[in-house]
Order: C-alpha cells, then sequence, then structure tokens
C-alpha cells in the first residue's frame, strides 16, 4: 500500500510473503489462455549481450539519442560512475556488494552514502541485468530478490542476473532511523480521532516523528526522494556492465520505473511495471484511489467468505461489510483483547485485514481471523497479522526501517492537503467512496506535518519520450494499486503497453496464471511485445 494514516505501504512484496510464506501460492502455473503464436514486434531487451530473438528485420533501427537526452555519465559524477564493482559470496548461489552514490545527485561535492547489492547470476547464456524493486516505498530488495528467484520464470533465470538492492534510505542502504522500538510500536498502533477533534493530537505526533527522524538520520533524510533512486539505478545500470536498464518493478517499484523513463528514456531495456501507479495523481486523489481499491478487495472478499462454510459476515454482503466497520469501530472505542499484555486497536486491527487482501490465497487466514475477534472476542490473529505486516517481532522490536523509510520518502515525493476546509471536503470523498475503509485515510495529508525537508519537484517529461515499449501489468482486482492506474500508467508513458491480469490481489507476474507468465517471459528474454490491450 503507499498511502494512508496508519502507513500501508508495503506493495507486492507483502503479497510475494503471503503467497510463499502462509499458504503458497501458484507460480505461472494457472490455467490462464496462452499467448498468440504471432506477435506484432520485438524489441532488444538490453544491448549487454545480443537478444535471444531479435531478428535485425524486426528490431527497430538504432538511432542517436537527441542532443537533450541524458548522458551517459551525469556531468560532475564521473567518480561514482567510474568506481569499481566488487562481487563478493553472500549466500549459497548469490553474490553481495556495496557501492558508493552520491549523497546528492545535485550536487557531487556534498558527499557519499553506501548502497547494498544482491545478485544471483544467470543460470544460462547471459542476456543482461535484471532489476528488481519490490515497492513501498520502504520494501527491501535484499530480501526481495532472495524470494523472487523462486516465482520468476525459468527462461528469465537463464537470460539474466537477477539483482536486488536496498534503496537509499532503505535497509541496509544509509536507513531513515526515527524512533526507537518503543516509540515506534505506540506511533503505529496508536489511534488519532479523525477530523477536526484529533487534528491537534495527529500534528503533534507527526512533528515528533519528524525531529526523530532528523535527529537520528542526517543529511540523507532530504535526499532519499524518488528521483535520487532512479538516479541509482542508472548508477547501477552502468556499473553492471549494461548500457540500457532491464527492470521489473512492482506497486511503488512502477513509479520507480517511469521516473527513470522520464530521466533515461534511451537508456531504457527490458522494463516490466507490474502492480502499476498512475504517476499523474497527487497524494490526494491517490488516497482516494486506493481507499477505493481497497473497500472494493474488501467486498470481493466479504463475497467469497460467504460463499464458504465457517464465515463469521451473516446476511448480505453490505452486512458482512457493517459486521467488519462494526469491529474497526468497537477496537477504536474500547480496543480488543488479545489474551496477550497487548490490546487490538483500530489502526492494528485495518492492518490485520488489509495484509490479507494482497493475495486472495490469503482470504482464509482473514475468515480465522474475524471469525476468533468477531465471535470469540478475540484478536490474537488479527494482532499478529498487524505484527507481521509491520516487521515487529515477539520482543517488541522490529525487523526493518520500512514504515521509517515509507514516510521519510514519501514526504519528499509528495504531500496532501493540511487546510482543515479541505481536509474536511477530503474526508467526505473518501468516506463516499470507501465506506468501510475511507476512514483510515482521512487528514493523510498531516503524515508530513513538520517535515524538515521540501517537497522535490519532478525534474522529467512524466511521458518518456524515446523510451523503448514499456510493459505496465495491471490486475482488475487489485487492492492497493487498482486497475485505473495501470490503464493510466500506460496512457501516461509514450511507449507503454498495456497487459491485464482478470483477477484478484496485487500485481500478477510470479502469482497468477501461465498467459501472464508466458507473455511477461517473452518480452523480457525476446522482446516480444504483446498485442495491444492484452487480457490474460
Amino acid at each position: 500500500m503507499r498511502l494512508g494514516f496508519p502507513q500501508l505501504q508495503r506493495g507486492w512484496a507483502l503479497a510475494a510473503a503471503l503467497c510463499f510464506g502462509l499458504v503458497g501460492c501458484a507460480s505461472g502455473n494457472g490455467n490462464g489462455s496462452p499467448p498468440p503464436a504471432e506477435t506484432p514486434s520485438e524489441f532488444a531487451p538490453s544491448d549487454a549481450a545480443p537478444a535471444v530473438v531479435t531478428p535485425s528485420d524486426t528490431a527497430p533501427p538504432d538511432t542517436a539519442p537527441p542532443a537533450n537526452a541524458a548522458p551517459e555519465i551525469p556531468p560532475g559524477f564521473e567518480q561514482w560512475y567510474n568506481q569499481p564493482l566488487t562481487w563478493e559470496t553472500c549466500d549459497w548461489g548469490w553474490q553481495c556488494a556495496t557501492i558508493s552514490a552520491p549523497l546528492s545527485w545535485g550536487d557531487p561535492g556534498a558527499g557519499a552514502i553506501e548502497l547494498a547489492l544482491k545478485m544471483r547470476p544467470a543460470e544460462g547464456e547471459k542476456l543482461g541485468t535484471l532489476v528488481l524493486n519490490p515497492g513501498g516505498p520502504g520494501s527491501s530488495g535484499l530480501s526481495f530478490v532472495t524470494a523472487a528467484v523462486d516465482f520468476i520464470g525459468e527462461p528469465v533465470l537463464q537470460a539474466y542476473d537477477i539483482l536486488g538492492f536496498d534503496p537509499r534510505g532503505i535497509g541496509e542502504s544509509a536507513p531513515v532511523r526515527c524512533f526507537d522500538d518503543e516509540r515506534k510500536d505506540w506511533f503505529i498502533s496508536t489511534d488519532f480521532t479523525p477530523g477536526a477533534q484529533g487534528r491537534p493530537d495527529i500534528k503533534a505526533a507527526a512533528e515528533e516523528f519528524a525531529a526523530a527522524c532528523a535527529d537520528n538520520t542526517g543529511l540523507v533524510l532530504g535526499e532519499i526522494d524518488s528521483q535520487s533512486t532512479a538516479r541509482d539505478m542508472d548508477l547501477i545500470r552502468h556499473l553492471v556492465g549494461d548500457t540500457k536498464l532491464n527492470y521489473l518493478g512492482y506497486s511503488y517499484g512502477t513509479l520507480l520505473g517511469a521516473y527513470y523513463a522520464g530521466l533515461f528514456p534511451h537508456n531504457v531495456g527490458a522494463m516490466v511495471l507490474d502492480g502499476a501507479i498512475d504517476i499523474t495523481l497527487g497524494f490526494d486523489e491517490s488516497a482516494r484511489s486506493q481507499a477505493k481499491g481497497f473497500e472494493n478487495a474488501l467486498n470481493a472478499y466479504v463475497t467469497y467468505c460467504q460463499e464458504n462454510a465457517g464465515c463469521p459476515l451473516t446476511g448480505t454482503v453490505s452486512d458482512g461489510m457493517a459486521q467488519i466497520e462494526a469491529l474497526f469501530q468497537e477496537a477504536f472505542e474500547h480496543t480488543i483483547p488479545t489474551g496477550t499484555a497487548r490490546a487490538l486497536t483500530r489502526n492494528l486491527a485495518l492492518l490485520g485485514v488489509a495484509v490479507t487482501l494482497y493475495d486472495e490465497m490469503s482470504w482464509p487466514i482473514l475468515t480465522q481471523a474475524l471469525e476468533q475477534a468477531i465471535n470469540q472476542g478475540n484478536g490474537y490473529t488479527l494482532l499478529m497479522l498487524a505484527d507481521w505486516y509491520n516487521d515487529r517481532l515477539a520482543d517488541g522490536s522490529f525487523s526493518t526501517n520500512s514504515q521509517e523509510a515509507f514516510i521519510a520518502i514519501s514526504c519528499l515525493d509528495g504531500r496532501g492537503a493540511t487546510d482543515p476546509e479541505i481536509m474536511d471536503a477530503n474526508n467526505t470523498i473518501l468516506s463516499e467512496y470507501a465506506p468501510t475503509i475511507g476512514i483510515f485515510f482521512h487528514d493523510g495529508g498531516l503524515m508530513c506535518w513538520g517535515w524538515p525537508h521540501p517537497e522535490v519537484e519532478i525534474e522529467f517529461d512524466i511521458h518518456a519520450p524515446g523510451a523503448a515499449p514499456i510493459l505496465v501489468i495491471g490486475t482488475t482486482g487489485d487492492p492497493a494499486t487498482p486497475y485505473e492506474e495501470a490503464v493510466a500508467l500506460a496512457a501516461t508513458l509514450d511507449s507503454g503497453v498495456l497487459l491485464t491480469y482478470n483477477g484478484e490481489g496485487h500485481g500478477a507476474y510470479g502469482r497468477s496464471n501461465e498467459c501472464i507468465m508466458e507473455t511477461v517471459d517473452e518480452f523480457l528474454v525476446a522482446g516480444v511485445i504483446p498485442e495491444p490491450n492484452r487480457r490474460c
């Protein structure tokens, strides 16, 4: 998820963890219709080596970049682009490296930070390097790439080195640090009253958080915007020896890919953006889109639940939604006991529900959690799901800085309204769009109240003119990045090609069906472009 108060961010990494960590799911073995035998065109995925299938009479001609295209090495940053890249064995079959990147891509003299990389070499004849991002912002690329090789198609594993990295501000790459564990636990579990009555408390909490981030992170806090990460991706591309960036990004990772294409259109190789974000939306518009997406996903879950045994939700689908809303309200007014020293708050109840909506294979877990909470008055399972979402361990510590990074990066990329009248109007719209979920997105602009660094302005053409074909994937029942956003991103990018998965859940490649798997694999390895608006 990307927005909200509490923070609902985690992107496709969470869906993958649900899919492979809790209940398992299909990895390209579904019953989707096979791709057509013939496709209209092909392109060369990478200039690092000859493509597997790129006949010279079908590949687009090589053209020199226009005069205003990004240079191969940005002036003043030669020392970073010319550094050696040294890989060391870190896990069985894996290699790790640390590279230096400029603290500020606007000032080569401002200092340096380190970025952590992890790579699995190609299993066959190497075509190039495929860079992955799981979403967030805030999710670790190092953790994700380790799991990703279990669901990436075999043709891709044969042709590419598979590389993940922790973006700046995240994990092992100059991480954002804010609250200690005890204060962080309070921050993510406390229920603030939406609307005018609770805004002073929200502002005070946001200011405290912002001050802690500034004190404990330092100068890098103002340099972890998404455009800076996209520039880091070009540095990685150069250091691994590719003349084009081959990229697979999920959820927020699609924004990074679109930003890269805008900044470096002539450096785009084979690029797949799955669970796409509409980069033209502002903060408040995006909040509405996502709230509606989760509302629709919850509605689909209730339909499923009531059609299966053991469902605690009675009556019509609307009745079932009302019962979940009543559970949230109960958690807000009284909290719900869990059989432990901790109680289930409304924020934590939401996270426990929302985490299961990323993949329909996890819906049975939600049924168990709701049965326990509604019929037994015990919120333990919802609490455990929320803890898992938040990377909270049993001892009260946190295994990642995903929540801190999400807020810090988001507050640089764009902010919502903080004017009371505008917030009131936005809250009304949110409640209309999403009667059950919308309240959790109320007053979202206050998330960045008191943030010590300004927003970063877009420095590129969002249409990415001159970029190679970019495959944009949307799932019709996606809760976190609604399908309409994929349609919009494909239309925004001059070279966008839309691929639709008819199904539920967040993201498609690696968790949907054979049609998606084969289409994406052929695009990445052979440069085969699917026919426009293909549906799987």
